[in-house]
C-alpha cells in the first residue's frame, strides 16, 4: 500500500480529549531562506537524525501545516504558540505582514489551513535587540491594531476568561528600557488591555519568558504590569550533572518554587531535551547538550500535571501547560515527529495530559500518496540517512 494514493485529502483528525491547554512553543523558520541568522534545515544534514518523519518540508505549505496539525491535536497538543518577529526598521510604523520575519508561518500556512480549526494558536513576541522594540505610543498605534486584526479576533486565537494571551520574550530587555519606570511600563500594558476592551474582549493577559529560579527578580515583572510568568524553556547548563534524572528533578524544583510564590501569576513548560550543536556553527551558542528521553519524559509531564492541579481554579497555570518545543530542529529541543525519536514525545503527551479518547493516525505521508512537500531544500535520501545512522555500506 506504500505510496498508493488513498484519498483526496489528509486524513480528518481525531482529536483527543484534555481538561488542559496544551501549547506547544512554534519556531516558524523553516520556509527556505526565512530563518536568516541561521540555515534551517540544511543546518541538520549531518545530522540525519533529526531530520523530520516528514523529509525536510516547505513551511509555507498549507498542506504541510495540515499535517502537523493533525499530528498535534492527536496527541494533546491543541494550541500553538508562534514566535513572532518584527523587523526593527519598523518600529514606530504600521505593522505589516511583509515588516515580519517568519511570518509565513502564520499567513500563509496555518490562515489557509483545512484543519485551522482544530488548533488554537498565540503569539510570542520577540523582542530581541536584533527584531524591533516597541514603547507606549507605538503599542497602542501599530501593534495593538495589529494584533487584534489579525490574531485576536480569529476564532481559533488563545482567549482564556474572554482575554487574549499574549506572550512576550524580552530577555534583552528592549521592551523594558523604553519605559523609564516600571509604573511607565504597567501604564502603558494597561492602554493595551483598555485597546482589548474596546475591541470586545475582558482584557488582555500578558504573560513574559523567563526561565531564571530567581524568586526576587520574577516579582518585579508584576510591577512593570505582566499577568503571568513562563519559561520557554528550562536551560540545564548551571549544572555539571545533566543527567536525565537531575534534569527532570530540577525542572521540578524550579517550578514548584515558581507556583508556590506565584500560584496566579505562572504556568508549567515542560522540556525534553537541549541539543544545539548543530547551530553552534552560525550562532554562538554554548554546547551543552541534555536529554530527557521519551520514556522519562512522562515524568516531567506528570510533574506539570500535578502542579498545574494545585494551582486555583481560576489561574491560568491551572489551565495551560506548555510544551518546549515543537520544532526547534537545529537549535535541538522538538517533539514533533522525527527519525530519532518518531512520535514517541507526542505518545508521551497524550498518554499523561489527556484522556486517551481518540485512535491516532500515524500513517505518514509518503504512506498514503501524498508528496510535494518539498519543493525547495532538495528531499533529502532517506535511505542514505538510514545507511549513516547504522553503519552500513
Amino acid at each position: 500500500m506504500y505510496n498508493i494514493r488513498l484519498t483526496d485529502y489528509i486524513p480528518e483528525p481525531d482529536p483527543v480529549s484534555s481538561d488542559f491547554i496544551v501549547a506547544a512553543h512554534y519556531y516558524s523558520a523553516w520556509k527556505k531562506g526565512a530563518a536568516e541568522l541561521h540555515n534551517a534545515f540544511y543546518d541538520i544534514k549531518e545530522y540525519p537524525e533529526r531530520t523530520p518523519l516528514m523529509g525536510y518540508y516547505d513551511e509555507e505549505n498549507p498542506e504541510v501545516c495540515d499535517w502537523e496539525i493533525k499530528w498535534a491535536v492527536e496527541h494533546g497538543v491543541n494550541c500553538f504558540i508562534h514566535c513572532w518577529y518584527r523587523r526593527k526598521e519598523n518600529m514606530g510604523k504600521p505593522v505589516t505582514v511583509d515588516a515580519l520575519r517568519c511570518g509565513h508561518g502564520l499567513h500563509e500556512a496555518l490562515f489557509n489551513a483545512r484543519f485551522g480549526k482544530y488548533i488554537k494558536f498565540a503569539i510570542m513576541y520577540e523582542a530581541q535587540t536584533r527584531w524591533g522594540g516597541t514603547d507606549e505610543k507605538d503599542l497602542i498605534d501599530n501593534l495593538m491594531p495589529f494584533w487584534t486584526e489579525n490574531y485576536f479576533k480569529r476564532d481559533n486565537y488563545l482567549i482564556i476568561n474572554n482575554c487574549p494571551v499574549l506572550f512576550v520574550y524580552d530577555t534583552k530587555k528592549q521592551i523594558e528600557k523604553a519605559f523609564e519606570t516600571p509604573e511607565a511600563q504597567k501604564k502603558a500594558f494597561d492602554a493595551c488591555r483598555n485597546y482589548a476592551v474596546k475591541a470586545g474582549f475582558s482584557g488582555l493577559y500578558i504573560a513574559v519568558q523567563d526561565n531564571t529560579s530567581n524568586i526576587e527578580e520574577l516579582k518585579k515583572y508584576y510591577e512593570r504590569g505582566y499577568d503571568f510568568h513562563f519559561a520557554y524553556n528550562w536551560w540545564m547548563g548551571y549544572f555539571e550533572d545533566r543527567t536525565s534524572e537531575k534534569c527532570i528533578a530540577e525542572q521540578y524544583r524550579i517550578q514548584k518554587e515558581r507556583a508556590e510564590a506565584f500560584p496566579y501569576g505562572f504556568n508549567t513548560t515542560a522540556s525534553a531535551f537541549w541539543d544545539p550543536k548543530p547551530r553552534v556553527k552560525t550562532m554562538s551558542y554554548i554546547d551543552d547538550p541534555w536529554y530527557i528521553y521519551p520514556n522519562d519524559f512522562r515524568k516531567v509531564l506528570r510533574n506539570c500535571r500535578q502542579l498545574a492541579e494545585q494551582m486555583p481554579e481560576d489561574s491560568v497555570g491551572r489551565k495551560l501547560i506548555m510544551i518546549d518545543n515543537w520544532n526547534e530542529w537545529d537549535e535541538g529541543h522538538f517533539v514533533s515527529p522525527s527519525h530519532e525519536f518518531g512520535f514517541k514525545y507526542l505518545e508521551a503527551i497524550r498518554e499523561e495530559l489527556t484522556k486517551r479518547d481518540n485512535l491516532p493516525d500515524y500513517r505518514m505521508p509518503q504512506d498514503i500518496g501524498f508528496s510535494g512537500y518539498n519543493k525547495s531544500w532538495g528531499e533529502p535520501d532517506l535511505s542514505e540517512i538510514c545507511r549513516k545512522k547504522f553503519g552500513l555500506k
